[in-house]
């Protein structure tokens, strides 16, 4: 079958978008938002263990000042504002199946709250020991399944290449 470099290239770019797509996908990312604003710096990014019981780092930590204001990435409903093992932990449910969660965080909101897109859930405090300064840990999951949060908030445009034609 004869198919101009085009409808080739379209071809390639649609099943690329589709391999490189995660179950966030279905979560519409223009409905969320980054926690911190301005947009941080990633200091440790996702690593999804191989199995739940195996080392990784479930979300991403990203660089900021004690005392930052912490927001919520999407619509919700504040699930947890409490500590957990001696840290302030922040957990927000989201359409879709999807959880928020977000440490050290000292709330500012109770468990029940409802917040918007940019609402504030409090504020940053130190004590995250994997990063060398200040920063906030935040984390998404579906069910018991991590997610990388930056999947959410990630903008890649979509560039069509030629492909060089086979030789005929």
């Amino acid at each position: 079958m004869n198919t101009s470099p085009v409808r080739r290239a379209l071809t390639v770019c649609l099943a690329a978008a589709v391999a490189a797509s995660t179950s966030v996908a279905s979560a519409d990312p223009g409905r969320f938002d980054w926690p911190l604003q301005p947009k941080p710096r990633v200091v440790t990014p996702f690593d999804r263990p191989e199995h739940d019981w195996l080392p990784g780092h479930r979300g991403v930590d990203l660089a900021a000042e004690e005392g930052h204001a912490v927001l919520a990435v999407a619509d919700g409903t504040v699930v947890f504002a409490g500590s957990v093992a001696g840290k302030p932990v922040v957990s927000v449910d989201h359409p879709g199946g999807l959880r928020s969660t977000y440490e050290p965080v000292a709330a500012s909101v109770a468990a029940g709250t409802r917040v918007r897109r940019g609402s504030v859930l409090g504020s940053l405090a130190s004590g995250h020991e994997s990063c060398p300064s200040t920063c906030l840990h935040w984390g998404i999951r579906r069910g018991r399944e991590y997610l990388d949060p930056t999947a959410l908030v990630r903008v890649s445009p979509i560039r069509l290449k030629p492909l060089d034609e086979p030789p005929r």
